[in-house]
């Protein structure tokens, strides 16, 4: 059943969508230019508006004729409007002079509030120490000489020192600047150079709310671990204690609205306010008052940051779309509503959760109540309210789907489920949640009762994820990028307008209905099993030639890459093949060319969060070594060790020093935070965990370089894998002896083979790694000698299966009853 037309009036969507696309893109465009773009369209506006006053007053323009003028008109204005909020709002976060200290990575001392609670970041840990973000609203600034003062908002990368600090603190500290991306809500990032100094409270709002959080979480202390972290999450937005598996499991399932404040939180608390409202009798007139006054302490409890304030405003038009009195006014309401916050924070204009939220809406208003009331028709009275359990997490779906395939390059086949089943769970979550919050101050043993009723069925919701995030084949691959995108719009708007056609043949004539059914999903779904890559891969060897580019599946399009390889081509191909649209990082292991000269092939139109590099200083490798590396290069050449700096050669301390040099410019170009890794540090991101074994410090045997690799533990997808660069026999002897004083056992599950299978092996490793899997990235018909016979042999003794990329081109491995498996294209 499409939109009815007649109860719905759509006009005003016109110019939110026209102002929105407008709005994203202009916002990575310098000022100059957006101000050119304003004033052109506010003229073309005035113009208009002149045309439009001449062509009414003519004989001869019907009532649609002047219909169709005036939403012209309207959109003109609506993006001359929000343009002018574009100019405004930069113009106010780039007074001062923080922008041109960022783009000079100056160190400066700022003072400033805080914006946002601290949030651990779980991408990165270093040297055990937890790297925490917050937002500031910078309000002074002391640098090259001169005090300024400013409202500039900044994200502050730091310690866990931060996590002491609370929401409207002032606090002072030294930091380094850095240049944030075009487009983002805040003019600089900054690394923070030392501890927080807080020297102003909050007031007394701030800390009543901060209060409230606090008995919030000490009432749920006594939960299972995923109601002790999802109730929090639930209710006020506060992710600091939700179990990692259940958060993974959660964006696995499309349940990640559940772990935030989103609009539904919104209508729940709306209705219930209604609903007492009503029941103590409340005049009609004070419960709009009311329920205004309820969502502004509901939104200062959550804190009023652009998610919460957009969830809330969203959830205020959803309520709408399920009233059957108000419905009609939904769509003018949802497009005042995006009108609205676009001028409050444009940057939300690229913003996937807006995106997301508004769409979302648009089913509830659209869909919800034609599809409830057409499912209840078939239901039991007393089954009726089951009827809108199931729609409104469907129509939601239904919207959402072409915009969450930009981000995960799949079709979930377990999401609408997973929602369908939680939903009639989120209510009493919520309510229990928010009774538990208005009881805590009292005391737990008041809140005992309602911090259970939101318990268990949050605990009931985190099942669910892990449930039905487990179901094989729970995903299907899907072309990533705006073809993907547009590709399942277009099939979901054919099943919307076949959708009634598709009902009534169910009805005449059931078996050709689920024969069309059955055609149309085997036309387009792909048999599981099938294509490239396997659902199940955890790491991928990618055929780049002579060099390594390995990369680690953290979630749906999402990847780590270990190495670049030595042709940005063949790397964007890989990834490419892999559906990678977004890196949560970039780990090069040192800086010879066949390891970092595809750096900018894996930069080219996806979004990097990190990058992480050796923290071997490039220099020469020892004079005493010159000829024994020589000499080796050319038994390299006849099969023998090959234990060259590179596996395209020698290079010296100056060619090293330059691709570094390169690195760091790429880097900073682009923007991203560089960091060394040095023995003993943590890398995690989503479903991986990283270890850096090596290296400890610089060897001076061998190659300088190559014993400079980072060498990783790697644990992803129930595998542990070994990942050693190019390391030689003195590095690898080092990273053994490592394992063996961490005492976590030295089998592994995959060993990629370092240096491209050079002989220059430590053979004890080899042997205590034992790995069934050993990868060899390698170049087809290399002058090297790679991989030289006698590593082979090594490996065939040590009982590993060897799988090389010059035959056969890229290598998955796959998890399957925790084993690993190989896949080829």
């Amino acid at each position: 059943m499409t939109p009815e037309r007649r109860g719905l009036d759509l006009r005003l969507l016109l110019p939110a969508g026209a102002a929105w696309a407008v709005v994203a893109l202009v916002l990575g465009m310098p000022a100059a230019r957006v101000v050119v773009v304003a004033v052109s369209v506010t003229a073309s506006a005035l113009l208009a508006a002149t045309a439009l006053a001449v062509v009414l007053h003519r004989a001869g323009v019907g009532r649609v004729g002047r219909q169709r003028l005036v939403l012209g008109q309207l959109v003109l204005v609506a993006v001359a409007g929000t343009l002018t909020a574009v100019i405004g709002h930069r113009l106010v976060a780039t007074t001062g002079p923080i922008d041109q200290l960022a783009q000079r990575r100056a160190i400066v001392t700022v003072e400033g509030s805080v914006s946002s609670d601290p949030r651990r970041l779980t991408s990165t840990t270093l040297r055990g120490r937890t790297l925490v973000v917050i937002r500031l609203l910078v309000l002074r600034v002391e640098g090259r000489g001169a005090a300024t003062r400013v409202r500039t908002p900044i994200v502050v990368f730091g310690d866990e020192s931060w996590l002491t600090v609370r929401w409207h603190e002032r606090v002072r500290v030294t930091v380094r600047l850095q240049a944030a991306r075009p487009g983002d809500d805040a003019v600089a990032t900054a690394s923070a150079r030392g501890q927080p100094q807080v020297f102003a409270r909050a007031g007394p709002v701030e800390r009543v709310a901060e209060a409230l959080r606090a008995d919030l979480r000490a009432a749920t202390d006594h939960l299972p671990a995923d109601a002790r972290g999802l109730v929090p999450a639930l209710v006020i937005g506060d992710t600091s204690r939700l179990p990692p598996d259940l958060d993974d499991d959660m964006r696995a399932t499309g349940m990640t609205h559940l772990n935030a404040v989103s609009g539904s939180n919104v209508t729940f608390v709306l209705m219930a306010t209604g609903w007492v409202a009503g029941w103590l009798r409340v005049p009609r007139r004070a419960r709009l008052p009311a329920s205004l006054a309820v969502l502004a302490a509901f939104v200062f409890l959550c804190r009023p940051e652009p998610s919460v304030i957009r969830a809330a405003v969203m959830g205020a038009v959803g309520l709408l779309g399920m009233s059957a009195s108000r419905r009609s006014a939904g769509p003018s309401a949802l497009a005042a509503a995006i009108l609205v916050l676009l001028v409050i924070d444009p940057s939300l204009a690229r913003s996937f959760g807006f995106a997301l939220s508004a769409l979302a809406t648009a089913g509830l208003l659209f869909f919800a109540r034609p599809w409830g009331d057409a499912l209840a028709r078939h239901l039991p009275p007393r089954a009726h309210p089951l009827a809108d359990a199931i729609v409104i997490p469907l129509a939601a779906q239904a919207m959402c789907a072409p915009v969450i395939v930009l981000l995960q390059s799949s079709v979930s086949l377990v999401g609408l489920p997973a929602n369908v089943l939680a939903a009639p769970l989120v209510a009493p979550a919520t309510l229990g949640g928010v009774m538990t919050v208005l009881l805590a101050p009292f005391g737990p043993s008041v809140a005992w009762l309602p911090s259970w009723a939101a318990g268990l069925p949050a605990w009931g919701i985190a099942t669910i994820a892990h449930v039905c995030a487990a179901v094989p084949w729970g995903s299907l691959p899907w072309p990533g990028g705006a073809f993907g995108a547009l590709l399942l719009a277009a099939l979901t708007l054919a099943a919307l307008l076949t959708g009634p056609w598709v009902a009534a043949t169910a009805r005449r004539r059931p078996w050709a209905a689920v024969s069309s059914v059955v055609v149309a999903a085997a036309v387009v779904v792909p048999l599981p099993g099938g294509g490239w890559p396997p659902a199940d891969w955890v790491i991928v060897a990618c055929d780049v030639g002579q060099g390594d580019g390995l990369v680690l599946r953290t979630a749906a399009g999402r990847a780590v890459v270990v190495d670049t390889g030595p042709d940005p081509q063949a790397m964007t191909g890989c990834l490419d093949r892999l559906k990678v649209t977004s890196i949560d990082a970039i780990v090069l292991s040192h800086f010879h060319a066949d390891h970092v000269t595809g750096l900018a092939g894996v930069a080219a139109g996806r979004p990097v969060g990190e990058l992480f590099v050796t923290s071997v200083s490039s220099g020469a490798d020892a004079p005493s070594n010159a000829e024994s590396s020589q000499s080796s290069n050319s038994d390299a050449r006849t099969g023998g060790s090959g234990t060259s700096d590179s596996g395209t050669g020698g290079s010296g301390s100056r060619d090293e020093a330059g691709r570094a040099a390169e690195v760091e410019r790429v880097a900073r170009n682009y923007r991203w935070r560089v960091t060394p890794l040095r023995q003993g540090d943590l890398l995690r991101w989503p479903g991986v965990e990283a270890r850096v074994l090596w290296p400890g410090r610089t060897l001076h045997a061998g190659s300088v370089q190559n014993n400079g690799s980072v060498a990783l533990d790697v644990r992803a997808g129930g595998l542990r894998l070994l990942l050693t660069g190019d390391l030689e026999r003195e590095g690898a002897a080092a990273v053994l002896r490592e394992l063996q004083s961490l005492g976590q056992g030295s089998r592994f599950d995959v060993l990629k083979v370092a240096h491209h299978g050079s002989s220059n092996q430590d053979p004890d490793l080899v042997r205590a790694v034992g790995a069934p899997v050993a990868l060899v990235s390698v170049g087809a018909g290399n002058d090297y000698g790679h991989p030289a016979a006698r590593t082979l042999a090594l490996l065939a003794s040590a009982g590993s299966a060897v799988y090389r990329t010059d035959r056969g081109g890229d290598i998955a491995v796959v998890a399957r009853g925790g084993r690993a498996w190989v896949a080829r294209p």
